[in-house]
């Protein structure tokens, strides 16, 4: 299993939303600098993205009762 599965799978839930609050306002950051002027690395904003559904499909998973 890949080593951030297993650290969101540590997380209670509350620290969970708090992450998902957390990496939805650095991905509003990053794209938004990203329009003014385009990032050294444009392939970051694909990787906050899908950190944010991992973190979604850890909540829902718990959700579900998983």
């Amino acid at each position: 299993m890949p080593k951030a599965i297993l650290d969101l799978k540590g997380l209670t839930e509350q620290d969970l939303k708090d992450k998902l609050s957390e990496e939805k306002l650095r991905l509003k950051k990053v794209t938004f600098s990203h329009a003014v002027t385009p990032i050294e690395n444009p392939m970051s904003i694909r990787f906050i993205r899908r950190d944010i559904a991992r973190i979604q499909t850890e909540l829902r998973r718990r959700a579900l009762g998983f």
